[in-house]
Parts: structure tokens; sequence; C-alpha cells
């Protein structure tokens, strides 16, 4: 946490205004902190569930599946709501359904002799919550400085840093947990969600609109007009969101099961070598976000480089398994790649959509980000017991073809 601390000390000179203090910047990053551990710290975990719960690799992927796919049904609703009713209005409500998911899945792992069935509800809630919740920070940031480009992008990088340490954090801290309580983690995502729910009520101070929000038939008129002018390089953005975190997501489960079942390390030391590419990610997202400024240019360069290493690196992971040390230089540069890419993903279309309809524009995109996540686990898990390195290959062909359409459909003069 203190390398977080530090980045939010450095921003203070650089983003700080009257109308945004360092404790929102704090409270503002510590949203994505949250519903990361929320996540993320489960991976590590699904091992020991499948042995406490008794349950299969796929049914354990579906504890990280279910939460995602709550959270891709609902996140166009709730960036709806908070562009006619405020980013707060949303936010407090989903850290609230975060804080009851978490309750419901620890209370019925102590209670019930199956728990599984329960445990995915609260998963569901905890993905109801997280659509109300991390969706939000993006177009909260782009009100706050919208007059602003520099400094939205300087905060952009140190919200998505706070995502990734968290995914760094998030392997050690469930490790640790799992060894005291296999459900421990469970009630640490409530505990955790409090923390920031109180957080978010006193220090997120939201600058009031002049303006009343549109009617729904006009904000559709216009979301549909903005997706008819700018639909090419929204959609690329979105599917190499998609991408990232499919690609992100498998390669942490299939890490997460190789390590435990082949290598035999479980626990902290588990949780520790999980956290190599995270660690790598976590960096890259936080100088990117302070290099990229509002160089629409230099964010194309970025993603098509980006992309380029992505396709490659992602190739080796299946065949670096028996290599502890070179699995995990590969794993860590796919966390290079993607940490370069998420913060410009994120400033491209935060400051190039207009206020009035922004928080629905990045829900989409953030919907595109919790499709990857959904999809990671599952398809590693059925893919395994196959051929993995097909699964990797086929991610390189697939990098290679957004490689292009990225190459093609992203136009920094137009966008």
């Amino acid at each position: 946490m203190s390398d977080l601390l530090r980045g939010v000390d450095m921003a203070k000179v650089s983003i700080t205004t009257k109308e945004v203090s360092v404790w929102c910047i704090i409270t503002i990053a510590s949203i994505p902190l949250i519903m990361t551990l929320g996540n993320s710290m489960l991976i590590p975990v699904l091992p020991v569930f499948e042995e406490e719960v008794g349950i299969s690799p796929f049914q354990s992927s579906m504890i990280i599946t279910s939460y995602s796919v709550s959270a891709i049904l609902l996140i166009p609703i709730a960036g709806y709501l908070s562009d006619r009713y405020g980013r707060k209005m949303i936010i407090i409500p989903g850290l609230l359904f975060t804080l009851a998911g978490g309750l419901v899945a620890g209370i019925a792992s102590i209670l019930t002799e199956n728990p599984y069935g329960w445990i995915i509800i609260g998963r569901i809630l905890q993905g109801i919550g997280a659509s109300g919740a991390l969706p939000i920070i993006l177009p909260l940031v782009g009100d706050l400085y919208k007059d602003d480009a520099q400094r939205a992008s300087t905060c952009l990088g140190i919200v998505e840093t706070s995502n990734t340490f968290g995914k760094v954090l998030s392997p050690i801290i469930g490790a640790v947990f799992a060894v005291i309580l296999w459900y421990l983690p469970f009630f640490s995502i409530a505990a955790f969600s409090l923390i920031s729910l109180i957080a978010v009520m006193i220090f997120i101070k939201v600058p009031k609109k002049n303006d009343q929000p549109p009617k729904f038939k006009e904000f559709l008129k216009e979301t549909k007009e903005i997706f008819k002018v700018e639909g090419k390089w929204l959609y690329t953005i979105f599917m190499i969101g998609a991408y990232s975190m499919l690609i992100l997501f498998g390669i942490l489960f299939y890490l997460s099961d190789i390590l435990e079942k082949q290598y035999e390390i479980d626990g902290i030391p588990k949780g520790v070598l999980l956290a190599f590419p995270l660690i790598v990610l976590c960096f890259a997202s936080y100088f990117t976000g302070k290099k990229i400024k509002d160089d629409l240019k230099l964010m194309k360069i970025i993603i098509l480089g980006a992309l380029g290493v992505l396709t490659i690196s992602v190739v080796t992971v299946g065949y670096t398994s028996d290599a502890l040390g070179l699995l995990l230089v590969a794993s860590s540069v796919n966390g290079l790649a993607i940490g370069a890419l998420l913060p410009t993903l994120d400033a491209m279309i935060t400051e190039n959509i207009s206020q009035e309809t922004r928080g629905t524009i990045t829900s989409f995109y953030s919907s595109s980000r919790f499709i990857g996540v959904a999809a990671g686990p599952p398809i590693i898990s059925l893919m395994m017991p196959i051929d993995i390195n097909i699964a990797y290959i086929l991610a390189g062909v697939i990098g290679g073809l957004l490689l292009i359409v990225a190459w093609q459909w992203i136009n920094p003069d137009q966008t």
C-alpha cells in the first residue's frame, strides 16, 4: 500500500485542485483496489475451495465467473443511472451490495453443509455491487477533471495502478486468509467494502451539474449517435479491454492451478509467486498513466506496441510451464503489456466522451472488461485437460487480429 500512497503524494502537486482533495483521490483509488481484492483474492484459494466444498475445477471457476456475469448485465444500467442521478448515488448502493454478498457467502460457508449454491448467490450480489461501483470511477474522474485532460490521465493512471496493486496484493492476502480459515476471504471483502463505503460518504464531493439530464429518449438518441459516429474506435477499445482481461485472468487461473498441482507450491509461497506478473503490471500501469497525458498519438503507439508484445508473449505461456522461472518470466511479460494497455484505454475512452453520456459509454467499456474476466478461468479450465497450448496459440491469433483492427480503426486525428 505504501507504493500506492507514494504515487498519490507524487500526484498531489499535479492533480490536486480546490475541488479535489488528496483524500478524495485516495478514496477513489480504494474502490478499484477493493473490487479487485474481492475477485482476484479468490483465485489462489480456488483449489482450497475445491477440496473444502467438494467441487470440480470448472465449478470453482464459476465462483469468479458468476461475479463477472452479473456485473456485465447490470453495468450499462448503472452507467445510465449515474449519468442521470449522479455518480455517488450509484457507487454507495454498489458498495452495500458488495458488502452484503461477502456476508452471504461467508456465513453460508460456516452454517451450511453444502455452501456452494449460497457462495454463488453471494458472488452474484457482489457482481451487482461491482456494476454500481467500479465502472463509475472512470466517468467520475472525467467529471472531476473535465477541463484538464492531463490531470485526468494522471489520476486515471493512479486508479488503474490501484486496480493492479489490488491484483498484486490479492494472491498473497488470499493465501494468508485461506491458511487461517478457507472462508475468511468472503468476510474480508465485506470489511473492505465497509471501509470504502464510509470513505466515499465522507470524502468524495462530486461537482454539481447545472444542466438537467436529458430525458431517456433524448439520451438514447445521443448514445446511438455517438456509436454511429465514433463506433469503430470505441468497439476496438472494448474488444482490446475484453481481450486483455481474458488473458490476465486466464493466466492467473492457470498459474494458480499449475503451481499447486504440478509444483506442489501452495499457501503464502504460492501467493507470492502469483504476485510476480501482477507487480510488473502494477508498475507498468502507473508509469504509463503518468506518461500518456492527453497525447492521443502516443496512446495509439502504446496500444499497438503493447498488443504486439501481448500477441507474442501469450503464446509462450503454455510452452514454458515445465520451467517455473521461464513461466514466471513469460507471465510477467504479459503483465507488462496489459499494464501498459489498461490506463491508455481508460484515458482514450474517458477523455473523448462528453460528460452527459460518459457514464454510459464507459460502462460498456467496463462490461467488455468483465466479459474477459468471466471468460478467462472457465476457458482455461476446459482447455487444460485437452491442450493448453492450443488455447494460448488461439489467444495469440486473436491478439494479432486486434492489432490490425487497432491500426486501422484507432485514428487520433478523428477521436
